[in-house]
């Protein structure tokens, strides 16, 4: 499937960034940009500008700066490809699928309108638990009986399903509606029918605490139901649909994602309730399963948030399982720039009674002490195996090689290999050796050391300033990668941030980089603000594309797009520049031009930038003339005499 960069240029031309971050961020008109909070750091006074000639967002505070497919990533944590499919559909815009037959994109389309109305059915239900919840006393009493305002039930969109058989009747347009049953809303009992000759139908919660289960774009895409009394079973959740897969999904990330960017780290419970009353608590960066274990694509997912993750358990043994699954599943995904630990308490405790019985300094401290993954690896290698006989140190080689086999190379595997072999009693060459006799798939790390491409909260990608047009590819989860039609490579995890070379250096916070050329200014100020190319002469358009690479060539690029395009704003610009030999380079000058309230300040910036180079290139012609006319070359002088004429009177308006 190959996405052009045509398209995504046209996408962002037609995509308006103030919609996209108006959907998560309160914005506010401010000079010629909005402003508001930002959602990358906490903060109380707004320092988010997103401006609607450049298509661009940028925060004062925290640096944090991309386009409409940026902030979906960053702020939603949707991949590469999951940002431009939303954005599409937003538009009603086709992604080009060259290599699909027609059969197989109606059937795509057929099934992307099936999500969208299976959510559309969703959130009307979730909208009607709300309103029941209001005028049911015993559950409202229930909530306030755990400790819950309503406040953080209108956060979470907790309701109420009422105990009839077809409460949604009432809601739903038509009961009988086939989506219904696919959606989980209803249960049909094809061998029962009723007088009319149709199935049986009956709502599949009833009497029960609804928690709306909601994904990254805040779309309801399934249910978790608590009964209020004695009742089994004690949660039901909704079962596998085309738009909810409980392998995949976290509930309260959505709710909690700007959360857990605030505090650094992400922490898994066990449960809805405990993501609820922890975030009543002052902790609002949890999470929890969806009544499954643990997986990779859980963990995943909340790497695209943070590179901290805490997993919580009861101390017994149930919570000791769950831990080790979440293990298996963290291994593969943990470099050495993430940090994942498993937070054990005590058994008569859940995260919410804890807090309650002894405050939230205390669960912080026991989320500062608890048990890095590393320790954790060893513990589960060591499990039931005594290490006092060689039996035992033999059993625990063997449970130690799929774990330390699971993580990816990089110092802490290498650091890991030491300490096992020490637990195990042999050197660590030899426990290598043995390992690689007896086929067990683990190999040494590699010779230069070198970690993996960290994969962070997305992976590569830098905000929208510079997309990685190197040829790396991130596989999506079906193995294949998505190319673009220029050679570079995207996928499910993104893309990484520099063309050639390293990222120029980090630069202090609101302030630009110092020790930048007039030349180089230029090129930020004309690829933020392109319709300012119109306003200069052609004697202008020509100084700049003949001035040396690589402003000579960006500026040469910017008027043939101009020509072919009109003016454009920045984010559809920034991707028609993938695969330039300079465009690196360009990225980093438009970093430089942060969304302004005062635009008029940037052009008239760019005219006295400009003043200064036609003075510069004016007193470098009048020293070569001069040479030629000391050389003895007559024809120089008048030619010597007008430049300087020039030269002055340029100097004589600044």
């Amino acid at each position: 499937m190959a996405i052009p960069q045509t398209f995504i240029q046209e996408l962002l031309n037609r995509v308006d960034v103030v919609d996209v971050v108006g959907r998560y961020v309160q914005l506010k008109k401010g000079g010629a940009n909005l402003m508001g909070l930002c959602p990358f750091h906490g903060e109380k006074s707004p320092s988010f500008s997103v401006s609607p000639t450049k298509q661009f967002y940028h925060c004062f505070g925290c640096g944090a700066n991309g386009n409409a497919i940026g902030f979906l990533m960053e702020h939603a944590g949707m991949s590469f490809i999951e940002a431009v499919k939303d954005l599409a559909q937003q538009t009603g815009m086709q992604i080009p699928e060259d290599d699909a037959s027609p059969q197989d994109r109606e059937r795509a389309a057929q099934q992307r309108q099936k999500q969208v109305t299976l959510t559309d059915v969703l959130e009307k239900a979730a909208q009607a638990y709300a309103k029941h919840l209001k005028a049911a006393p015993r559950a409202v009493d229930y909530l306030k009986g755990r400790g819950l305002s309503g406040q953080i039930a209108k956060t979470f969109g907790l309701g109420y399903a009422p105990e009839g058989w077809r409460a949604l009747a009432s809601v739903l347009p038509d009961y009988q509606d086939p989506l219904l049953v696919e959606s989980g809303m209803v249960i049909e009992h094809e061998d029962e029918r009723g007088a009319d000759g149709q199935s049986k139908r009956y709502d599949r919660f009833r009497d029960r605490i609804m928690f709306p289960i909601r994904n990254v774009k805040g779309e309801c895409i399934g249910f978790g139901g608590r009964v209020l009394d004695k009742g089994e079973p004690k949660y039901l959740n909704s079962p596998e649909t085309p738009v909810f897969s409980k392998g995949r999904e976290l509930y309260g990330l959505f709710e909690g994602r700007t959360a857990i960017r605030v505090a650094g780290y992400a922490l898994v419970t066990e449960g809805y309730m405990d993501v609820v009353a922890l975030a009543q608590l002052g902790f609002a960066n949890a999470v929890a399963t969806l009544g499954t274990a643990c997986t990779a694509d859980h963990v995943q997912k909340l790497f695209r948030f943070t590179d901290s993750v805490v997993f919580s358990f009861d101390g017994d043994g149930a919570g000791r399982r769950a831990a080790r699954k979440a293990l298996d599943a963290a291994l593969p995904l943990a470099t050495d720039t993430r940090s994942v630990k498993f937070l054990f308490l005590p058994a008569e405790h859940d995260p919410d009674s804890f807090i309650r019985a002894n405050g939230e300094a205390a669960f912080a401290q026991c989320v500062k002490e608890a048990v890095p993954l590393s320790r954790f690896l060893i513990e589960a290698a060591g499990a039931d195996c005594d290490l006092s006989t060689a039996e035992g140190r033999a059993r625990m080689a063997s449970q130690a090689r799929p774990l330390w086999g699971a993580l990816p190379d990089g110092a802490l595997k290498r650091q890991l290999i030491g300490e096992l072999s020490t637990g195990i009693g042999i050197g660590s060459a030899d426990l290598l050796q043995l390992w690689q006799q007896t086929g067990g798939g683990s190999r040494a790390p590699r010779a230069s050391g070198h970690a993996p491409a960290q994969q962070s909260r997305d992976p590569g990608y830098d905000g929208g300033a510079a997309y990685e047009s190197s040829g790396n590819a991130y596989e999506s989860s079906g193995g294949s990668s998505f190319r673009s039609d220029s050679g570079s490579t995207y996928g499910k995890k993104g893309y990484s941030k520099w063309r050639k070379g390293p990222p120029p250096p980090p630069r202090m916070l609101g302030t630009r980089r110092a020790g930048g050329s007039r030349a180089d200014r230029a090129v930020g100020l004309l690829l933020a603000n392109a319709q300012a190319w119109d306003g200069l002469s052609a004697d202008d358009h020509s100084l700049l594309a003949h001035l040396p690479a690589p402003h000579g060539a960006l500026f040469a690029w910017l008027e043939a797009q101009l020509h072919e395009h009109g003016p454009q704003p920045w984010a559809a610009l920034r991707e028609a520049l993938r695969g330039h030999e300079h465009e690196a380079f360009g990225c980093t000058q438009v970093e430089q031009v942060p969304p302004s309230d005062d635009p008029a300040s940037e052009l008239s910036e760019l005219t006295d930038v400009m003043n200064r180079l036609r003075r510069d290139g004016l007193e470098a012609q009048a020293r070569q003339l001069a040479d030629r006319v000391a050389a003895g070359d007559p024809s120089a002088l008048e030619d010597y005499k007008r430049v300087s004429t020039q030269l002055a009177a340029l100097k004589a308006s600044a």
